[in-house]
Formats: structure tokens, C-alpha cells, sequence
């Protein structure tokens, strides 16, 4: 799978049901030490996009030095120009390029967080290692992916791409592991952890809103491969926005489009 192109602008279309699992997460993760001679919390956002989610760390620990780490220019730059800087609680917020297959923490840190990214990383269990070993004592590894690659949107999008020639460009229903394959492999590495799942019922306003929510993610890499082939790229989209719409019929009052997230969060041995 070639690496996508990002879009920021079409990705935060959608920005505040984006966010929630986001929130959501934050929510379980404990507070970290602050007082001396813990000093600031040091964070990493691994996979940070625009950096509108960042913002939520450094809302929760103000005198915090953060970095959002990301693969991708065009996040890299928006979170540059909308984000990066001192915080108000005297904290820092700086963004750096990163590859979350081979980024290991140069430097000890007391929570890695990671926010609708692991699912793009083949393997990803494997980092574990190397993320939890690069936590302090007591440092927090939390993290949410997408739990619907069985679903509709992304079933359609398959079948659709396999008749284009395009099935090596997606990734597939095994991209992220079951909540409780997530659990035996955070506790095989000593660490406590509290794993859960959540379907969100998004509902949505718009033309086909369901379409468009796909195209600021999961529908990056069919968008990148045929960004050559405009008919083709055209072709694609009519035929895709006709099954969504039979898959996700509209209601007078919006699209239902259910979302389903795994959740865990990882407490190193202090």
C-alpha cells in the first residue's frame, strides 16, 4: 500500500465527531505527575494530523511539553501554522515528522498517545516494545483505532476497488486486532491495561455526508492512486456514492453512520 496523500482541509470537515473518541480516551488516562522533581509531563501524539486534537493535551496538562509526530507534509504544515508554539499554561506544543513503523522515543516520556493512526501501521503491536520502553516508570500508553473494517463503508470501498484494480492499495479487516487481543498483548508486556470498545452513531448532515466523511480518511489511498486518472477517480466515486447511499439511507434528520473504536490505555509498571 502506497502511502496516501492527506487532505487537512477535507479531513477536519468532520472534526468534532472526530474528536470524540479522542475525548473519550483522555477521559480514562490518570493524571500524570507535574510536582517536583517529576517536572512538566513530557507527551508524544504519535500520528498528531492537523494538530486540532493535540490541543486537547495540552488543555489537560497546561505546563506540559508536547510533540505531535506525523508522516504526512500537509498535516505537518497546517498543525505548523494553526498549533505549534507555548501554550498558556507554559507548556510547549511543537510538531515533527515522524513514521510511527519505526519511531521510538529518544528521550523518556510519561504518556504516548495515539489517536485513529495504528490501523495504517502493518504490524503495529509489534512498537509496543520499543513505546513502553521508552516511558518512564509509571508512563501511560494510550491509544484508540477504528474497530470497522467489517462495515459497510469499508466493504463497499474494497469490492469496489478490487473491480478497479486497486485491492493492494487498501488495507483489510484484520488492520487492528480485537479488544482482547489488544489486552494479552499489553499485559504480556508487564503493563496494566484497561481496554474497551464503543460504536459511536454519528449522525450526519449533508450530501452524502458518508462519502465525504471517508474521503478525508480511509478513502485517501483509492484518492492518491487514481489522483492521475480523473475519469477513472470520477468513475470510482459515482458508483461508490450510489452503494453508500443505499447502505446509509438518510432520515429527516441526518445519515446514521455507526463507527466502532477499540480503546486502550497502558500503565507501565512504576
Amino acid at each position: 500500500m502506497s502511502a496516501p496523500t492527506w487532505d487537512p482541509a477535507q479531513y477536519l470537515r468532520h472534526a468534532g465527531h472526530r474528536a470524540r473518541p479522542f475525548t473519550d480516551l483522555l477521559a480514562r488516562i490518570p493524571e500524570l505527575p507535574t510536582e517536583p522533581p517529576a517536572g512538566p509531563p513530557r507527551i508524544a501524539d504519535l500520528g498528531c494530523g492537523p494538530g486540532n486534537v493535540t490541543t486537547l493535551l495540552a488543555a489537560r496538562w497546561p505546563t506540559a511539553r508536547i510533540t505531535g509526530y506525523d508522516n504526512s507534509p500537509e498535516m505537518l504544515d497546517k498543525a505548523h501554522v494553526d498549533h505549534e508554539g507555548p501554550t498558556p499554561g507554559g507548556g510547549r506544543l511543537d510538531f515533527a515528522h515522524a513514521d510511527a513503523r519505526t519511531w521510538a522515543p529518544a528521550e523518556p516520556y510519561d504518556l504516548i498517545v495515539s489517536n485513529a493512526t495504528l490501523q495504517w501501521v502493518p504490524g503495529h503491536t509489534e512498537r509496543f516494545t520499543d513505546w513502553i520502553a521508552g516511558l518512564k516508570p509509571g508512563g501511560v500508553l494510550a491509544f484508540q483505532v477504528p474497530g470497522n473494517f467489517d462495515a459497510p463503508s469499508h466493504r463497499l470501498m474494497r469490492a469496489l476497488a478490487r473491480r478497479y484494480g486497486l485491492a493492494g492499495a487498501l488495507r483489510h479487516d484484520d488492520a487492528v486486532l480485537t479488544p482482547q487481543a489488544y489486552l494479552a498483548r499489553l499485559t504480556g508486556l508487564g503493563c496494566t491495561a484497561d481496554v474497551w470498545e464503543t460504536t459511536y452513531i454519528h449522525l450526519l448532515t449533508g450530501e452524502d455526508p458518508v462519502l465525504d466523511w471517508v474521503k478525508g480518511t480511509g478513502l485517501r489511498p483509492v484518492l492518491t492512486a487514481l489522483a492521475d486518472d480523473p475519469e477513472a477517480r470520477e468513475a470510482f466515486l459515482t458508483e461508490y456514492r450510489a452503494a453508500l447511499r443505499e447502505a446509509y439511507p438518510a432520515t429527516a434528520h441526518g445519515t446514521p453512520f455507526p463507527f466502532r473504536r477499540v480503546f486502550a490505555v497502558a500503565y507501565k509498571e512504576a
